[in-house]
């Protein structure tokens, strides 16, 4: 279950498929961005100082485009700087929610649902509630809602107040990095929700074969090079992460991506292995609100709520791709 607001007034219910059975992502809303000295981004307006303590992060963990986000966070060693609230795992007919559970972390102005950020944001809000949603404590208002450029100001915004060194979007390596993006974005991060959420046979072919035509080609690509850009750890690779990290646990099954899983792609395994294992990442995960969210919350690709206990996954074994330690 899902829902969505309409001039304020939370509606539950679905509505990610097209008339063709295709399905269809909601362009994110709020394109602000936080800036070393405020000026305006490339979208949205000004105002947006980058400022310890001044901005929160509302996430789900079981969110692949909401763990972007706290993988920047730590990263950049902004847990400090950047409060953080973490949701539910299930997506009920409030939507995403604050209720009590291991390993959510409650809004710190107690709203119940992450709909009322939005409605405290603009009390006329249409569209979807989603995460992560990046919240100025100071304006009160939502700076994004866009996890690809909220990774992008996590990535530089803060280095003059004091984060931690290290560049993931270079500016040498950018049109590399976007069209490399742009083909995992499509195909990949959000080529499994097109397959999973698809209503025809039609439009499930259509994303399913792509997406592993592109799982087909980083695997070439890794097997030969460490990262996605040679020797050089980019926001490219952790946006690919956080789907492959999810895919034989979740996307395989649920969302009938199948044709092979993760773990016949000895390099991509490797590769999403090496990536977890590096400093701070494993502690981002949680693969218990993981597999609880998709299996319990999509009632229309699951209706009976089981969630299998399965695949047993060691990403604790050492990489081996025959690259030196990181």
């Amino acid at each position: 279950m899902a829902g969505y607001l309409d001039r304020g007034e939370w509606r539950s219910g679905w509505g990610h498929a097209s008339r063709q059975g295709r399905f269809d992502r909601a362009a994110a809303q709020r394109r602000n961005w936080i800036t070393a000295d405020g000026s305006p981004g490339p979208s949205g307006r000004g105002g947006f100082r980058a400022e310890p303590g001044r901005y929160f992060l509302y996430v789900a963990r079981a969110c692949p485009w909401a763990h972007r986000t706290v993988i920047f966070r730590r990263l950049k060693g902004l847990e400090g700087m950047v409060g953080l609230a973490v949701t539910h795992w299930l997506m009920a007919d409030q939507g995403w929610t604050f209720e009590a559970a291991p390993g959510v972390i409650p809004d710190p102005e107690g709203a119940r649902a992450v709909h009322e950020i939005y409605t405290r944001d603009d009390p006329g809000y249409s569209g979807t509630a989603t995460v992560p949603v990046l919240w100025d404590r100071a304006q009160r208002c939502i700076v994004s809602n866009e996890s690809s450029e909220i990774i992008r100001m996590f990535n530089s915004a803060f280095d003059g107040v004091g984060a931690t060194p290290g560049d993931y979007y270079p500016e040498a390596l950018r049109p590399r990095i976007d069209a490399l993006n742009a083909r995992i974005y499509d195909t990949v991060n959000n080529g499994v929700y097109k397959a999973g959420f698809a209503t025809s046979q039609e439009a499930y072919a259509e994303a399913l074969h792509p997406l592993f035509a592109s799982l087909d080609w980083l695997e070439d690509m890794l097997s030969r090079q460490r990262f996605l850009c040679g020797e050089v750890l980019t926001e490219a690779d952790w946006r690919l992460f956080t789907t492959l990290l999810r895919f034989d646990a979740v996307y395989v099954g649920h969302f009938k991506c199948n044709l092979r899983r993760l773990v016949d792609y000895p390099a991509l395994w490797s590769y999403t292995r090496e990536l977890y294992q590096m400093p701070g990442i494993r502690e981002t995960t949680d693969f218990d609100h993981i597999k609880r969210h998709y299996y319990m919350s999509h009632d229309r690709i699951n209706p009976t709520g089981i969630v299998p206990e399965g695949p047993l996954l060691d990403f604790e074994a050492l990489p081996s791709r025959g690259f030196p330690p990181a």
